[in-house]
């Protein structure tokens, strides 16, 4: 039984892309037919010619900012965004906004205020803080999707970073229930160590984010996860040079996971003009030849998969000192485009980038029973794609609340058409309907 039929001469499934007719029942994927399927009388039949019709990206690192902060991003806007980029889920990050996610009543007033403003589905991480221990358990069992940590300053005071004994209990804790901790992986010895001084140069920025920070983090969160036989998780990593740390661990049966970013993949630190803080990030972007690196652990997954860590901010933030804006990128709506278009430069295909980008990320959050792929059962969740038409970035046209962006007048190829929730579509054409997203709990 059918209630919709999508037709494409070139569908992303997990066997490969093929012309096929995907049909849809209530809200779920019920079978993936040949092209030429018949079409039962009365069902609806969207026929998308050339397009790709892709899983639902599903985004798990996004800084919504809502409440407290909505005035960086809120769940209207940035799900909106999400949906005009063919992002179909995404897991909110536990700060940013005021109260963070670090107790079970947080959560719930999170989750009241994200209802009936999601244009997509969200789900919320948890937050690990210094005395948080007794929460923790709590919020895995209210159905938050794991926990953040950081190793170094948040840039927020409400969440202030772990040291290295209050990594221990916390992880210890999280490893009893096979909760998964993901953690910002810089050293704050090392970052303090390193070259600090203000003003508008990026070089004298990059050199305050050495690569060593992130290595000796990453070093020590892979031999705790190890002792413990924890899960972590390693957030927007940038630094190749850790690439072997966390192979080697691997190897040795760590249970360890690592995401990047688009503007990591995209951007290079040659090119970014003294004093454009829009592309201030931590850790920060680097040179060409470590992007290439990170191309590659992509390609022998090294690296599992691609994040948005979608961070805005007010653009009075963004500042044209270095050392004192905001450190956040902006790119929810434009991370597809953005990867795609440095993907297909350097040979790889639409199948690698929803890898990385839907099927990858799901299993991360623990919702490949949902979502991230074209196959029966799985949420009928899509993104229509024109992957060879272009666009120039116009901040000025994001649906992002803050119009700030590092993308600004590049030209991207990858034109979202429409994007699909549960057989739903909820964008297209620039247009929305009215938010139709669910709030996700972890699965049990």
């Amino acid at each position: 039984m059918a209630e919709l039929v999508l037709r494409s001469a070139r569908v992303v499934t997990p066997g490969g892309t093929r012309a096929a007719s995907v049909t849809v029942a209530d809200g779920v994927i019920t079978a993936v037919l040949p092209y030429d399927a018949p079409v039962p009388d009365g069902t609806r039949l969207e026929d998308l010619g050339d397009d790709v019709l892709l899983p639902g990206l599903v985004d798990t690192h996004v800084h919504v900012n809502d409440p407290g902060r909505t005035e960086w991003e809120g769940f209207w806007s940035a799900t909106r965004a999400a949906a005009a980029g063919g992002i179909t889920t995404l897991i909110d990050m536990p700060l940013n906004s005021l109260p963070p996610t670090t107790t079970v009543d947080h959560l719930h007033t999170k989750r009241r205020v994200a209802a009936g403003q999601a244009h997509i589905d969200v789900g919320f991480w948890g937050g690990a803080l210094p005395g948080n221990v007794k929460d923790l358990r709590p919020l895995h069992e209210a159905g938050v999707f794991g926990f953040k940590a950081f190793l170094s300053p948040s840039g927020v005071d409400e969440f202030p970073p772990l040291d290295q004994e209050q990594l221990a209990r916390s992880l210890a804790e999280i490893a009893a229930f096979d909760g998964l901790l993901v953690v910002h992986a810089e050293d704050p010895h090392r970052l303090a160590a390193a070259p600090r001084q203000g003003g508008p140069k990026y070089a004298d920025f990059l050199a305050s984010r050495p690569r060593d920070a992130e290595d000796t983090a990453v070093a020590h969160l892979v031999a705790r996860a190890g002792r413990l036989g924890a899960r972590v998780h390693v957030l927007h990593l940038s630094s190749c040079d850790a690439l072997p740390l966390i192979a080697a661990a691997r190897a040795e049966g760590v249970r360890v996971t690592a995401e990047t970013c688009p503007h990591y993949l995209t951007l290079t630190a040659e090119e970014v003009p003294d004093g454009a803080c829009e592309f201030k990030c931590c850790p920060p972007i680097r040179e060409a030849a470590n992007q290439d690196l990170l191309w590659q652990a992509l390609a022998d997954g090294t690296i599992d998969c691609v994040v948005t860590d979608h961070s805005p901010c007010t653009a009075d933030l963004k500042t044209g000192d270095f050392a004192t804006a905001w450190g956040g990128i902006s790119g929810l709506q434009l991370s597809l485009p953005a990867v795609w278009t440095e993907a297909r430069g350097r040979g790889y295909g639409l199948e690698d980038v929803v890898r990385w980008m839907a099927t990858r990320t799901a299993g991360l959050a623990g919702l490949d029973d949902r979502k991230g792929a074209i196959a029966p059962g799985r949420d009928a969740d899509f993104a229509v794609l024109a992957p060879d038409a272009a666009f120039t970035v116009d901040p000025a046209a994001l649906q992002h609340r803050n119009h700030v962006t590092a993308y600004a007048g590049r030209t991207l190829y990858g034109v979202v058409k429409s994007t699909w929730l549960r057989g739903e579509r909820v964008f297209h054409g620039g247009e929305f309907t009215e938010p139709k997203g669910r709030i996700l709990t972890r699965s049990p």
